[in-house]
């Protein structure tokens, strides 16, 4: 079966494991920092928090902003649950703002407009979350302008485009927002098994983070109300158990010096599947700012069922009978029953969003697929769907 996605492991990143596991630390050692150390070097920042998932960062992130209660925070509802539900964790109020057609990140344009509407009711926003959907960046620029106007705190949910630049630069995200979180699940473009961090240029916030990822504790001596020896430590404030181990660090350092790589080959396998569908008016591809270096994290192509005897279901059961594993990236968060019941969102609120949905089809793109696959692939959809047009 071909996968719509699959890690890389190889030699090097079992003998950085093994060399941890052999050593005297396997959690809260060494290898922790160090793999902080360089993410920070890799995408420029000055701070970098290592956490369990991407989920533990995104929940961290909201502490270390202050969201509570009554505040407003914004995000795309093209995204995974993670993003949204950490706005949820805090108490605040999360609301969404529809993605652009071609690119399907946030829409900078219908965001400002959102914003007017909520300071005409004498409210204000509280933060926004871009997502980096598919290993696109958002159009930062647009979104830290339009944060400096309404001065509200801008979040990067940066997981599908590690690797990824932006006017040629690849340290753009702590650049322009003023939190980035990232993933290592195994799917995503480096991974630690699981794992996620928090990369910022702000020191107060990288100090929250890494006394929130364990239990709110400190051992500060500047920080402690007593001290009753060098074994002392205080909590001030609720935390949790967000660490990650030394082993996973040890992974995610090694395959760090492998993503370049990485993302070359999944570059590269996207211009093929391009060449493959440019002349296949059933299939939209996706589409890039000239100004971005995709990540392609997923290769999300959109198909016209409208044009089509087959259902989307039809289509992914079809693909799977033939040994091809496709996935759907995502479900628009609004439409999650939870989010309709507690929120009163509903289908027609995010049409741009609904529509990518009921086309989007993410087909398989990591940097162990190997060149006859993506052919084989490409070969397969597009004779399903010329076989089934109307």
């Amino acid at each position: 079966m071909i996968s719509y996605g699959k890690h890389y492991i190889d030699q090097s990143d079992i003998d950085a494991v093994v060399e941890v596991l052999k050593g005297d630390w396997i959690t809260q050692g060494s290898a922790i920092e160090r793999f902080e150390n360089e993410l920070k070097t890799y995408f420029g920042a000055n701070h970098c928090c290592v956490t369990s998932n991407g989920t533990a960062a995104l929940h961290l992130t909201g502490l270390a902003l202050g969201w509570k209660p009554g505040d407003i925070v914004i995000t795309s509802p093209i995204t995974f649950l993670a993003t949204a539900n950490c706005i949820v964790y805090s108490g605040a109020t999360p609301d969404f703002v529809d993605i652009d057609p071609v690119l399907y990140t946030i829409d900078p344009n219908q965001l400002e407009e959102k914003i007017k509407a909520y300071h005409l009711k004498g409210k204000k926003v509280k933060a926004v979350i871009g997502v980096d959907y598919a290993g696109h960046p958002c159009d930062w620029k647009s979104l830290r302008f339009i944060a400096n106007k309404y001065d509200f705190q801008l979040v990067n949910d940066n997981c599908h485009a590690l690797g990824a630049s932006y006017d040629g630069d690849k340290n753009y995200a702590v650049k322009y927002a003023d939190i980035v979180t990232q993933s290592y699940h195994p799917v995503k473009p480096i991974t630690t098994g699981e794992g996620g961090a928090i990369l910022t240029n702000d020191k107060y916030i990288n100090k929250t983070v890494h006394t929130l990822r364990t239990h709110g504790i400190t051992k500060d001596p500047n920080e402690l109300e007593k001290n009753h020896g060098p074994w002392y430590y205080e909590m001030h404030d609720i935390g949790y158990n967000y660490r990650i181990t030394d082993f996973q660090c040890a992974l995610g350092s090694s395959q760090l010096k492998k993503l370049d790589k990485f993302t070359n080959r999944r570059n590269e396998i996207a211009d093929q599947y391009n060449a493959f569908f440019q002349m296949q008016d059933l299939i939209t591809t996706p589409k890039k700012s000239s100004s971005i270096e995709h990540a392609y994290h997923l290769y999300p192509i959109q198909i016209h069922f409208d044009k089509l005897s087959i259902t989307k279901k039809d289509l992914f059961d079809e693909l799977n009978v033939l040994g091809i594993n496709p996935q759907v990236h995502y479900i628009p968060v609004h439409l999650q029953p939870y989010y309709q019941k507690k929120y009163g969102f509903k289908k027609g609120d995010f049409k741009v969003a609904e529509d990518f949905y009921d086309k989007v089809l993410s087909i398989p793109i990591y940097p162990l697929l190997e060149d006859v696959q993506v052919e084989e692939v490409a070969m397969k959809i597009n004779s399903l769907l010329e076989s089934n047009i109307i």
